[in-house]
């Protein structure tokens, strides 16, 4: 090792903070409205509805998506800007979300 930053002691513990991670580029679409897509690649068959285009710099993705979990009655998380619902019900999902407020349009077929 060449140079000399000290990460770790056995008195005082971790030195360096942890770096946090950079927001990750969000899409956001120009007409303002929010996409429901569909999406079974790489999940053995089963389908997640994605919900594209929120803002993560206006909105609270953990707190939004927790009530859309509650309400549908489904699992689901928040990766990258997206939240993902797990089953396929997008009209109810899509009537949640106007409700609230948003301007939806569901996406792929």
């Amino acid at each position: 090792m060449s140079d000399n930053n000290l990460v770790y002691s056995t008195e005082t513990g971790r030195i360096k903070a942890p770096v946090e991670k950079e927001q990750a580029d969000v899409k956001l679409f120009k007409d303002g409205a929010l996409r429901i897509e569909r999406q079974t690649k790489g999940r053995k068959g089963k389908g997640v509805m994605l919900v594209v285009g929120i803002d993560p710099q206006e909105h609270d993705l953990k707190k939004l998506a927790k009530a859309l979990k509650s309400k549908m009655g489904q699992g689901g998380a928040v990766k990258d800007g997206v939240i993902e619902i797990q089953g396929d019900d997008r009209d109810k999902l899509k009537g949640l979300l106007e409700a609230q407020g948003f301007k939806v349009k569901i996406a792929g077929g």
